[in-house]
């Protein structure tokens, strides 16, 4: 170890302690995944288990990223490790990219083929009278009125969710600006009101979600729109979260006194993830609202 410490000092590379946080991880995505099966189908263990996941999951989040703070803080980690924490960010949010667009790729393949050929007079597939048109509230055997569901408009609070997500990106790169210029109140501010906005935008969505299911009858079992609707809104719902969540740990971090203009990676990577949150949801907005 003391061979890797004094290699470190020299700026060259830095081999970590061995680590359990990695099994501890495993064995929470383990009790997740199978909590969640068993909670689905009605299993009375099922949210027990996921619970106990959730707190193996927080556990290895806490120690892991704490251990790792703690090593970048005593400046064990040189240009190299910088160097393969900024390729491990940049893979991860092209995994993300890819993720979203297998969402999109399915709302093409439902709109511009399945649904118009479903319609089509030729290849009366579903039922007599049915129209080809989205939104559709297909693929039901039948026409069934109590399915019929008014769609979410792009103008009200998902236009308001738009400019909050915009200017989240504005006060990010302002606060970007003073941690370069090495502005810490800047720094400070600009990410609060981030990481303000961002909690104001998931609480629009939340409030959207209730009235869509309360007044509009539109649900996840709403058809294929209902479907994708909340499928694709949701997951960025849940990466806003993430987000948010990145940034608040950036804003605790500044406070204590972390990063320079020379050394911030950790910022840098939440900052990647956020803009990456912003442009997903603006061709949410174009695509899924407004089109």
């Amino acid at each position: 170890m003391s061979a890797s410490l004094e290699k470190s000092s020299l700026g060259k590379y830095f081999v970590p302690e061995p680590s359990t946080y990695p099994i501890f991880g495993s064995i929470a995505l383990l009790l997740i995944g199978s909590g969640a099966a068993s909670w689905v189908n009605h299993l009375p263990f099922g949210p027990w288990v996921v619970a106990t996941g959730v707190a193996f999951l927080l556990y290895m989040l806490f120690g892991w990223f704490g251990q790792v703070i703690r090593e970048s803080q005593s400046g064990k980690y040189g240009a190299q490790v910088d160097h393969g924490f900024r390729w491990s960010m940049g893979w991860f949010i092209f995994s993300e990219v890819m993720f979203f667009a297998a969402f999109f790729g399915v709302l093409f393949y439902v709109r511009r083929i399945s649904v118009p050929e479903l319609g089509d007079a030729e290849h009366a597939l579903l039922w007599d009278g049915f129209k080809g048109t989205w939104p559709s509230i297909g693929p039901f055997l039948g026409q069934d009125t109590a399915n019929l569901f008014q769609p979410m408009h792009a103008w009200g609070i998902p236009a308001i969710n738009t400019a909050i997500l915009l200017t989240s990106g504005a006060t990010l790169t302002w606060a970007h600006w003073g941690l370069m210029k090495n502005a810490r109140g800047q720094l400070i501010t600009g990410l609060a009101v981030t990481v303000l906005l961002g909690a104001i935008f998931m609480s629009l969505q939340a409030y959207e979600y209730m009235h869509a299911y309360e007044h509009m009858n539109l649900k996840l079992s709403s058809g294929v729109y209902g479907s994708t609707f909340f499928m694709m809104t949701g997951f960025h719902g849940l990466h806003v979260t993430i987000g948010a969540i990145m940034l608040a740990v950036m804003l605790a971090r500044s406070i204590k006194g972390h990063f320079t203009p020379e050394h911030h990676f950790a910022f840098e990577a939440a900052a990647w993830y956020w803009h990456f949150v912003d442009v997903v949801w603006l061709l949410l907005f174009v695509v899924v609202y407004w089109l």
